[in-house]
């Protein structure tokens, strides 16, 4: 069965309630400090190697915000939220790229495994380094007609991998990380 199929049956069978509220991971991160200031808004757009205007926009966004008050026409009763516990960006830590999934951080596998991720998708999601051109590489077919299915996978703050990039930019299809988008497509 081709993997793209094999992914969509096994994400039919997922229990969408079990799901619904999602899941924790322990994996080791790199995290920005708990809160929330110009210096940390600074510190994740360095770590996002974002360009100045995005950084600009970013600190003019955060001094608007400090302006508001929360509406309470909703009536709606919660736990006040603290802005200043929360980390705002975390991104698994970076290792070179692992040679098979035998070197791929095992929580990692159990979270592609939550969802439902066929093996070979696995790979390409954790960015599996084969010496020989993958299937990917070695298909030369329409994305389209051969089923498969664009995909950038996100793990907490970052894009860990992009699917299809190279294909679909000879289609003339830019396809990437919002955070790619901002440092390379600014327009």
């Amino acid at each position: 069965m081709p993997a793209v199929q094999e992914t969509i049956d096994r994400v039919r069978k997922i229990d969408v309630d079990q799901y619904k509220y999602g899941f924790q991971t322990e994996i080791e991160m790199d995290k920005a400090p708990k809160g929330l200031s110009e210096d940390i808004i600074r510190l994740i757009s360095e770590k996002k190697g974002e360009p100045d205007w995005m950084l600009e926009w970013r600190l003019g966004a955060y001094r608007r915000w400090l302006t508001l008050e929360e509406p309470t026409w909703a009536r709606v009763h919660y736990p006040k939220i603290d802005f200043q516990d929360i980390h705002y960006y975390a991104a698994p830590k970076s290792t070179p790229g692992p040679k098979s999934l035998d070197e791929v951080d095992p929580e990692l596998l159990k979270v592609y495994e939550k969802l439902g991720i066929p093996l070979k998708e696995q790979e390409i999601l954790a960015g599996v380094q084969k010496g020989e051109a993958s299937e990917l590489e070695e298909a030369n077919d329409n994305v389209y007609k051969s089923g498969r299915v664009a995909v950038d996978a996100v793990f907490d703050s970052v894009s860990v991998v992009t699917t299809f990039k190279k294909e679909l930019a000879a289609a003339g299809v830019i396809f990437c990380s919002i955070s790619e988008a901002i440092r390379e497509h600014p327009e």
